[in-house]
This record gives C-alpha cells, sequence and structure tokens, in this order.
C-alpha cells in the first residue's frame, strides 16, 4: 500500500468506525471499537512524515500539516484510552445514561476525523466543511448529560461557533475570488497549494477582505477574545474527554488556518501586513483570560480560561511572523496540547472523585490521594510554564522575539503571562494542598493515568534536552 493512500486513510478511517459505532448498541464494546480505531488513526498518522511532499488535488502534506496531524490523532488516541474508565464511572454514578454512549463515541470519531481532514485537505472548500463536521460532532457531544446548564453550553457553542464558522465561508468564497486573476475559475484557485505558489499575483484588495472573514471566522473556532465565549461553558458542561479533545486539538486546527492564510498575505504587496491584527487577538486574549482566571469557581471553566490564555499566546507568536517566532509558537501549541489534555483527565478524575467539579468540592488531593495529586501539579506547574517542563522554554523563545521584533509588547505579553502563571499556582495549592474534602467516587488506579503520565513524559523531555530530530522537524514547519 502506497504512503499517499495510508495517508488518505487518516482523514477516513475515524469517519469509517464512526459509521460502525453507530450500529454498535453495547456501550462496552462501542468503547474498545473506540479505542482501537483511534489507536489505529495513530498508527496510520505516524507514516505522514515519510509523505510529506505530496501536494495533489485532494491532499496537501507539509510539514506543518503532518505535524499538527499527528499531534491531533496522538491526543485523539490518548483520550479514548481515558474514556473507557471515564465513561464507566459516569454510567455507575449514574450521571450519564448508557443509551446515548452510542452517540458519543460515534461522535467522536467524527470529531477526531474532522479535524484530520481540515488539516490534511488541499481544498479550501473541504476545509471548511471539515471544520463545519468537527463543530457540529462536538456540539452533539458537550450536550450529551442532558441537563440544562449542558443543553445550554451546547447550543451556545452551536451558536456562536456558528457565526464564526458562516464569516469563515464568506471568507473562503472572497479568498477564491481574490485567487481568481492568478489561477483562473476551477479548483486549481481552491487549493492552499495553487494559492501559496501564486499569492503575489492574486488581488490584493480582495484578499485583505478575505482575511478579515476568515481570521474572525476561524478565530471564533480558536478561542480568541473576543470570540471565546462558547469555550469556558462547553468545558464545564461537556464530558471531560471532549474537554481534553476542545483544550488543545480545535483550537489548532483553527490556528493552523490563520497560519496558512497569514502566509498566502505575506507573500503579496497589495495585501496588508497580517501579524498586527493576528498579534492584537492573541495579546488580548491572553490578558482577558489571565485576568479571568481569578475570578473561576469552577475547576474545568478556569482550565478554560487558561486555554484561551495560552491560545492567545500561540496567536501572537504567530503573528509575529520569521521561523525564529513560528518555531516558537509551533512548539508551544505542540506543548500545551500535550499539557492540557494532561490535565483535563486529572481534574475529570478528581470530580468524579470528590461528585463535583466546583474548587470547593477538590481540595486538599496530597493528603489523601498522593499519585492523582501529585499528577495533577506536575500538569499545573507544566501550563505555568515553570522549569524543567518545555513550556518554559516556548514562552522563553516567544519573549525574545517579541524583544527583537516589537520590544514594546513584551511589557503585555510579560504582564499576562505573569498574571495567568500567579493564578495557577494559587490554584495549585487549594487543589493540592487545601484541607481534604470527603470522597463519593472510586479514586483512580495507576492505568487510569497512564495516559496522562505519557503525555507529561513527553513535555518534560521536550524541556529537558530536546532530541535534534524535533526540533528540526518544527524549523521545516515554521519555515
Amino acid at each position: 500500500m502506497s504512503l499517499l493512500v495510508l495517508a488518505g486513510l487518516v482523514a477516513l478511517v475515524p469517519f469509517l468506525a464512526a459509521g460502525v459505532l453507530a450500529l454498535v448498541s453495547s456501550w462496552r464494546i462501542g468503547a474498545w471499537i473506540n479505542c482501537a480505531a483511534s489507536a489505529l488513526t495513530f498508527a496510520l498518522a505516524c507514516t505522514l512524515p515519510w509523505s510529506v511532499g505530496h501536494v495533489g488535488a485532494l491532499l496537501l502534506i507539509d510539514p506543518l500539516a503532518a505535524h499538527i496531524a499527528l499531534l491531533t490523532a496522538f491526543v485523539g488516541m490518548t483520550t479514548s484510552w481515558f474514556s473507557l474508565g471515564y465513561v464507566r464511572a459516569e454510567i455507575a454514578a449514574r450521571r450519564l445514561d448508557r443509551r446515548r454512549l452510542r452517540l458519543y463515541h460515534a461522535m467522536y470519531q467524527c470529531f477526531v476525523g474532522g479535524m484530520l481532514l481540515a488539516l490534511l485537505s488541499n481544498n479550501l472548500g473541504v476545509t471548511w466543511v471539515a471544520m463545519e463536521a468537527a463543530t457540529i460532532a462536538a456540539v452533539l457531544v458537550v450536550g450529551l448529560p442532558r441537563t440544562a446548564e449542558a443543553v445550554e453550553a451546547s447550543w451556545k457553542y452551536f451558536i456562536v461557533c456558528g457565526v464564526g464558522i458562516a464569516l469563515a465561508l464568506f471568507g473562503t468564497v472572497l479568498l477564491y475570488l481574490a485567487a481568481l486573476p492568478a489561477l483562473g475559475p476551477g479548483m486549481a484557485a481552491m487549493s492552499w497549494s495553487g494559492l501559496l505558489a501564486s499569492a503575489p499575483r492574486c488581488d490584493g484588495p480582495v484578499l485583505n477582505l478575505a482575511f478579515v472573514f476568515l481570521l474572525l471566522g476561524y478565530g471564533t473556532k480558536a478561542a480568541l477574545a473576543p470570540l471565546h465565549s462558547w469555550m469556558p461553558d462547553a468545558h464545564a458542561e461537556g464530558p471531560t474527554p471532549v474537554s481534553a479533545v476542545l483544550a488543545g486539538s480545535i483550537l489548532n486546527v483553527a490556528l493552523f488556518v490563520i497560519l496558512r492564510l497569514r502566509g498566502v498575505l505575506a507573500a503579496n504587496a497589495e495585501a496588508i501586513d497580517p501579524g498586527p491584527p493576528i498579534m492584537a487577538l492573541g495579546l488580548l486574549s491572553l490578558l482577558l483570560a489571565a485576568f479571568s482566571l481569578w475570578r473561576r469557581r469552577d475547576v474545568k471553566r478556569f482550565f478554560a480560561f487558561s486555554t484561551i490564555e495560552q491560545s492567545g499566546v500561540t496567536a501572537f507568536a504567530f503573528g509575529l511572523g520569521g521561523s525564529a517566532a513560528v518555531f516558537a509558537g509551533l512548539l508551544h501549541m505542540t506543548l500545551h496540547t500535550l499539557t492540557k489534555a494532561s490535565i483535563f483527565q486529572c481534574v475529570g478524575r478528581a470530580a468524579q472523585l470528590k461528585g463535583g467539579q466546583r474548587f470547593a468540592d477538590i481540595s486538599g488531593l496530597l493528603a489523601t490521594h498522593r499519585a492523582l495529586a501529585l499528577t495533577l501539579a506536575a500538569g499545573i506547574v507544566a501550563v505555568t510554564a515553570l522549569p524543567p517542563f518545555g513550556l518554559f522554554s516556548s514562552e522563553f523563545l516567544i519573549v525574545m522575539a517579541t524583544m527583537q521584533g516589537v520590544p514594546l509588547l513584551a511589557i503585555p505579553l510579560g504582564v499576562g503571562l505573569v498574571v495567568g502563571a500567579w493564578a495557577l499556582i494559587a490554584r495549585l495549592q487549594s487543589l493540592c494542598l487545601g484541607a481534604p474534602t470527603p470522597d463519593v467516587g472510586p479514586a483512580p488506579t495507576a492505568l487510569a493515568l497512564a495516559p496522562v503520565w505519557l503525555h507529561l513524559a513527553i513535555v518534560l523531555v521536550l524541556g529537558l534536552a530536546m532530541p535534534a530530530v524535533v526540533a528540526d522537524w518544527l524549523a521545516s514547519a515554521a519555515r
């Protein structure tokens, strides 16, 4: 089987698995099929680095797309492992109806498949359709608990992201119109490869208008302020495994599209500089989320605002431009995705253990559940960007790039990072070192925490000594 066929199967397997899962009535069998399909998708994604360089009518596989697709498939696989025990505990506590799990597992695969298709597609229209499919799948899963709050969060997610994706559709049409003078009518003007190669000859004014709509549209999916309002509710009310994937992967796909678009505009002499608007949204997201952390009382909502903060940091790095800043942004995106998925898995286990997800419910874990407490503490220290974890390196590189490129912006950037880190450390003390609260559910086993340890081990290794092959890979994606 050719590498090209394997690359195509990366996006196809999740949709095929979703079709199978829709027919499986047993939630136990469905959970194992979900795990097996996610593992197969990741195994196929591991072939993407050897498929780099392929440009066709359907697929565009370059280091950037291959890297983020591999990361998305990995998080999808480890989160499906986490889902096994999480779903079992939710059913035992009667917080989730087993009759709805067929929908949960099918939509989980559709969600992952939509993201992978958006990343690997070489067609602007297919990218948009894939993002819309991923959005609808996530909306259905967020409302799965069927509580009033979950249904409200689901509708809010659908409406806000629906408006965003509608703006992205109009921007896609405008981008096609901008490409017509260079590529003529037809599929060529709808391809990312054609746009990137012919960007200097595109219609500059139309390209500017397309950029505005696409930045707002995909900025909504990236949870960039002021378009972020859907994320805290979706995290707080939806099942925790969806939070673990939403926390990084769907944001990464939207930022990936914005980064692609930045390359198109940067190559056109008549287009505006795309950097300042992207940096402005990123900095606004960082500052708003960092100060909002201090007022959160719900644990999952708190870490949702932390995700908005880190998405803003990545967007800011991409807006800075240049290979060094984009390298730092890609490294930050990678490490944050792994870390935040770990944190949400720990928080989900703690919420099941304590019977609630408010800070008042979860406290003093170190006194009674040392393994869970130390794992959660390691995740929070990592996302705070303290050494020896890798996010320290990525944030240091972003600050250095800012000092070299736009020194004045280093001040608000530093304020946002310090305020956010301070809030995280304060909450770490209450979660792990406060007065213990009573348990109402089973404690997680070492096997249940294994996916979290795997994520944090990667973040730690990349912080201590990044292998040269990883650095070269990220550098090629940045270029």
